[in-house]
């Protein structure tokens, strides 16, 4: 026999595990005992891991685990189960193991971090959006140099040791006989298939009941403590479809109450101006903190309401959504993103409905077109234009990103180089988070609070930025002062900015985001709320609103333009009568009375179920209401190819 040359790497062993000579598995008593046993075991430890690193608590883990029956025990058989079958398509035992657990441990860390960060769970539809993280990165580094130096290097080690573990145990391990493999997949793959056939939350299922899997769509975070993150995250894997609601037909449709009102404009078209503008809120409103000089004193002076955010710290296109359409995201799945999972056809929209007025429909941003979807969904919103990062001069920077006065220079050279009306939809990116200590060389405002030096410095950052805002609101307001067209501006913040230990060491909060189902109307307000100013140069400042969901500006900006519309004044007027804030969670008459929970009784007011009906009837179905209440969308309807 050759000798082995000296430094040669050593095959790779094709030993089968039924070969007596290795005194592999036949050589010891109960072999297929050992191996369940082993991979249940390995199963318990990885989902303990798991639900440790996304709780962040260890006993409350242990909590968890030691009530029986309860969810925890049947991730682990799952579990168990995803190894066992994963073995046989590997051809090794415990090989399967190598994959799942760098993958789920993770997922487990990236659900926490984004639980502490912006307060809701993993979702799957979270990874529609992977490319904006990624985009964002950048910023995060700047927060966190040095933890983002220690994750490339933990990230790097651990790649490392996957490899030389792979290979060492392959070297190690022998081959599973065919027998062996088969007998794997004959029992993982069909009760696999059983779990997977009562994960679906939208129907009701004996043996999901008897195993206590409760799934609690309408609360994420309770869903996810109560089920685990595995098998929470499994039942949200059907929000990508959304159900039509109960007894939606033709017959439904026709039996809504249609508005007597039509379609106008007034002979003198005035331009739309509205301005959402990233993550601006009155800093002042912390607890025991003091902000020199004032940062919005013009928001403040002009503030025609709130705008009730139905997100917290980002999720910016959610209310995008809401704020061109007049539909509600407390319609959809929680977590979905309609930018990314359901723009996918001709939606309307005040750009449809204005463009096909005369005027002239133009997005802008001065960020990336990809971002959110954004370069499709606005050609699907009827947007003419849309000018981004890719098609806008170069625009100057104030700290990492482009200056909410670059922007503001734009929107007016936008409107005075048009001889047609305009509707202008701008989205500021200046004061995008994380805001980092020192983010601006040259702060014109002072801080005082009993806080740490890093929280009053991230505070200070973020301040500069909604003064810079500020500044760009009253620009417009004395530019539109001089001139001759009616102009109306609406500008709103999106959410409440991502400030994380800034809320808990001023008292604002528990913890680093507000929870999604808040103990009182009182504490939802105080989280969700946003400045709004709606100005006109004919008649000055909307008065009076109130706090008002998204869905609603499309109301309040047409009617302060003299503008009517079947379903934007017409049907959202009417509901704007009952209601001014339609959440997942609350509902809020103009009176300030609440309706918590609504979603969960057995009985929903007809009118909010009738704006249910006509959302997804415009978004997923048929459009039995469109010719009565969007006439402009009745044309042929052709897909973007995006």
């Amino acid at each position: 026999m050759a000798r082995i040359r000296k430094g040669a790497a050593k095959p790779v062993p094709q030993f089968l595990e039924d070969d007596p000579s290795t005194g592999y598995l036949p050589g010891r008593r109960w072999p297929i005992v050992r191996y369940g046993l082993a991979t249940l075991l390995a199963s318990g430890l990885l989902v303990f891991a798991i639900e440790w690193i996304v709780r962040g608590d260890f006993f409350g883990t242990v909590d968890f685990f030691l009530q029986p029956f309860k969810p925890g025990w049947t991730t682990i058989i799952v579990f168990a189960l995803v190894l066992v079958g994963l073995d046989a398509i590997l051809g090794r035992s415990h090989q399967s193991l190598m994959i799942v657990a760098p993958l789920t441990l993770a997922l487990a860390f990236v659900g926490h971090q984004k639980s502490h960060y912006l307060g809701d769970p993993l979702y799957p539809t979270d990874f529609l959006y992977a490319r904006q993280i990624m985009a964002l990165m950048p910023l995060l580094v700047r927060e966190r140099p040095w933890t983002a130096a220690l994750l490339a290097v933990a990230i790097i080690a651990s790649l490392t040791m996957l490899v030389y573990g792979w290979r060492h145990w392959r070297r190690r391990v022998p081959i599973l006989s065919r027998k062996g493999r088969l007998a794997r997949l004959t029992l993982a793959v069909p009760l696999l298939a059983f779990f997977v056939s009562i994960m679906d939350y939208a129907t009701f299922s004996w043996t999901r009941d008897r195993l206590q899997i409760i799934p609690i769509m309408w609360d994420q975070k309770e869903n996810y403590a109560s089920n685990g993150f595995a098998l929470a995250f499994a039942l949200n894997v059907p929000m990508a479809h959304v159900s039509a609601p109960p007894g939606y037909s033709e017959k439904t449709m026709d039996a809504i109450a249609r508005p007597e009102v039509a379609a106008s404009v007034p002979d003198e078209k005035p331009d739309i101006i509205v301005v959402m503008s990233e993550s601006f809120w009155d800093p002042t409103e912390f607890p025991g903190v003091s902000i020199k000089p004032d940062p919005i004193p013009t928001a403040r002076a002009l503030r025609s309401g709130s705008m009730f955010s139905p997100e917290f710290g980002g999720m910016t296109a959610n209310i995008e959504f809401e704020a061109l359409t007049g539909f509600s995201n407390a319609f959809l799945p929680a977590g979905s993103i309609p930018y990314q999972q359901y723009v996918r056809t001709p939606t309307p929209s005040l750009a449809t409905f204005l463009r096909s007025e005369g005027y002239r429909a133009r997005a802008i941003h001065p960020g990336t077109n990809w971002f959110w979807n954004r370069g499709a969904v606005y050609a699907d919103f009827g947007f003419s234009d849309f000018r981004s990062e890719e098609t806008l001069p170069p625009m100057e920077k104030r700290g990492p990103l482009a200056s909410d006065a670059a922007m503001t220079d734009e929107i007016i050279r936008e409107a005075d180089a048009s001889e047609d009306p305009v509707f202008l939809f701008a989205v500021s990116l200046q004061n995008h988070g994380p805001y980092e200590p020192y983010r601006y060389y040259n702060p014109t405002h002072a801080v005082e609070a009993p806080i740490s030096t890093w929280a009053r410095e991230s505070l200070l950052s973020y301040a500069e930025g909604s003064a810079d805002a500020d500044r760009g609101l009253q620009r417009l307001i004395e530019w539109a002062k001089k001139r001759e067209r009616p102009t109306i501006i609406a500008f709103f913040g999106d959410h409440l900015p991502p400030l994380g230990p800034v809320y808990i060491e001023t008292g604002f909060l528990k913890d680093n985001v507000a929870p999604r189902r808040e103990p009182t109307p009182e504490a939802a307000l105080d989280h969700h709320d946003t400045p709004l100013v709606i100005w006109s140069n004919r008649s000055g400042p909307v008065e009076n609103l109130g706090a008002v969901s998204p869905a609603f500006l499309p109301y309040h900006i047409l009617t302060t333009a003299g503008i009517t519309h079947p379903y934007y004044t017409g049907f959202l007027g009417a509901l704007r009568e009952r209601y001014r804030v339609v959440d997942r969670n609350l509902l809020l008459s103009p009176s300030g009375e609440a309706t918590p929970d609504w979603a969960r009784q057995k009985k929903i007011d007809p009118a909010i179920n009738d704006f249910r009906l006509i959302q997804y009837d415009m978004m997923f179905g048929k459009r039995h209401t469109a010719p009565d209440l969007f006439p402009e969308t009745v044309v042929p309807l052709v897909a973007h190819t995006s």
